[in-house]
C-alpha cells in the first residue's frame, strides 16, 4: 500500500497507509461511532462532500456486497480508518473496501490514531482537511486546505435529476430527494405506497399537480439554510398535504415554519443515539448523521411543538405542527445501518394520511 497523509487545517498531520483510489481529496472530517455499517454509511449521500473518520478499530472485515448500498454512487470525500480488512470474511462478501473505493475513486487511508483524530474533532470541532500522498510537503498543504471554500451544492449533488415513479397500490406518495437513502424507498415499498420522487427544486406547483395523498422530505447533506426554494416549496404546501420531514427535511420543515438551525460542533453520527419520545414517553436508539440541530428557542416563536430530544445532549429530535397534519424526526428511522426502533413513524406518516383524507371527503 502507498504511503499517505491527512492533513487538518489547525495544521495537524496524521501518517498512514493509502488504500483506495490513488488521489488527492479535500472534505471536512467527521466521525462516525458505528461497529457496523460501514458499506451504509460509504454510501449515505448525507456524507457528501466529507471525508468520514470510522472510530470502530477494524473495518472491511465482512467485504462489500450487493445488499446494503444506500445509494448507487458514493458522495463521500475519503475514508480513514484503524485497520483495513485485506481479506474479508463473510459469505455475503462481493468485493474488498479498498477495491469499492478504488472503483469509486475515493481515497482512504489506514493505520492512523483514530482515537486521536475523534479527540480533535470532539474537541474543536469538524474542520477542513485533505488526504494526499505522503511525499508531498505537508506545510505548504496546510494553507491550501484553509483556503478551500465549504460545500454549499451538496444537495444538488444528491438529488435525483428528473422525477422518477416506484410504482405501488396503496397511498400515493411525493419523496422530495434531498440526497435520499434508498432504505425510506424500501419502508414505503413494503407499505405498497406507489412513491414519487422528486428532485430538491421541484416546485410547490408542480408537486400539487402529482394529486399526492403525502409528502416526505427526505434526509440529505449540508446546510438547510443553502436550499432556500425548497423551503419557499415547503410553506406553500404546508396544511394542505400531509408532511413527513427525515433528517434534513426535518431542518427545512423547521425553517419553513419560522425556527432557527445551527450547525453542532461535532454533529450527531452513529447507530447507538438515544431519543426520548415524549409523546409515547418511550426511549428509542436511532440511527444519525447530521452536523445541524434546529434549536430549542427558536421553536418558541413557532407554532412547532417538541416531541422528541436526543438524551445525549438534549438536542432537538423530532418536531410537530400544531395546527397542520406536519411532522419530522432528526434521525433516520430507516436504520441502513442501525436498530430499528422506529420505522413505524411511516405507519404513523400513513395514518395521518388516511386521517386527513377522510376530513377531506367529510367537508367536501
Amino acid at each position: 500500500m502507498p504511503k499517505r497523509q491527512l492533513i487538518l487545517e489547525d495544521g495537524t498531520i496524521f501518517n498512514g497507509n493509502g488504500f483506495g483510489a490513488e488521489m488527492e481529496s479535500v472534505g471536512e472530517v467527521v466521525f462516525n461511532t458505528g461497529m457496523t455499517g460501514y458499506q451504509e454509511v460509504i454510501t449515505d449521500p448525507s456524507y457528501c462532500g466529507q471525508i468520514v473518520t470510522m472510530t470502530y478499530p477494524l473495518i472491511g472485515n465482512y467485504g462489500i456486497n450487493r445488499d446494503d448500498f444506500e445509494t448507487v454512487t458514493p458522495f463521500i470525500h475519503g475514508l480513514v480508518v484503524k485497520e483495513l480488512t485485506e481479506y474479508p470474511s463473510s459469505f455475503r462478501s462481493d468485493e474488498t473496501l479498498h477495491g469499492y473505493l478504488q472503483a469509486n475513486g475515493i481515497p482512504g487511508i489506514s493505520g492512523i490514531d483514530t482515537r486521536k483524530l475523534t479527540k480533535i474533532i470532539r474537541r474543536h470541532g469538524t474542520m477542513k482537511a485533505m488526504m494526499t500522498d505522503a511525499d508531498r510537503p505537508a506545510e505548504e498543504l496546510i494553507e491550501k486546505v484553509k483556503e478551500q471554500p465549504h460545500y454549499t451544492d451538496q444537495v444538488k449533488q444528491t438529488s435525483t435529476v428528473k422525477p422518477y415513479v416506484v410504482p405501488g397500490r396503496g397511498k400515493r406518495i411525493v419523496l422530495v430527494d434531498f440526497g435520499m437513502k434508498h432504505g425510506i424507498l424500501r419502508e414505503l415499498t413494503k407499505r405498497n405506497c406507489h412513491v414519487t420522487v422528486v428532485p430538491y427544486n421541484y416546485s410547490a406547483g408542480n408537486i400539487l399537480r402529482l394529486k399526492p395523498d403525502g409528502v416526505i422530505l427526505t434526509n440529505g447533506p449540508g446546510n438547510p439554510k443553502n436550499v432556500p426554494d425548497s423551503i419557499a416549496m415547503i410553506k406553500a404546501i404546508l396544511g394542505g398535504i400531509p408532511l413527513f420531514g427525515i433528517c434534513l427535511g426535518h431542518q427545512l420543515l423547521a425553517l419553513a415554519c419560522g425556527a432557527d438551525t445551527k450547525k453542532m460542533t461535532f454533529g450527531h453520527r452513529g447507530v447507538n443515539h438515544p431519543v426520548k419520545d415524549l409523546e409515547k414517553n418511550k426511549t428509542f436508539m436511532t440511527s444519525q448523521n447530521h452536523s445541524y440541530a434546529v434549536t430549542h428557542e427558536s421553536l418558541k416563536r413557532t407554532e412547532l411543538t417538541i416531541t422528541q430530544f436526543a438524551l445525549n445532549d438534549n438536542s432537538v429530535e423530532g418536531i410537530r405542527h400544531k395546527l397542520y397534519p406536519a411532522f419530522s424526526v432528526q434521525y433516520h428511522p430507516e436504520g441502513s445501518p442501525g436498530p430499528e426502533d422506529t420505522p413505524q413513524l411511516f405507519d404513523d406518516f400513513l395514518l395521518m394520511v388516511s386521517e386527513f383524507r377522510r376530513k377531506e371527503h367529510i367537508y367536501a
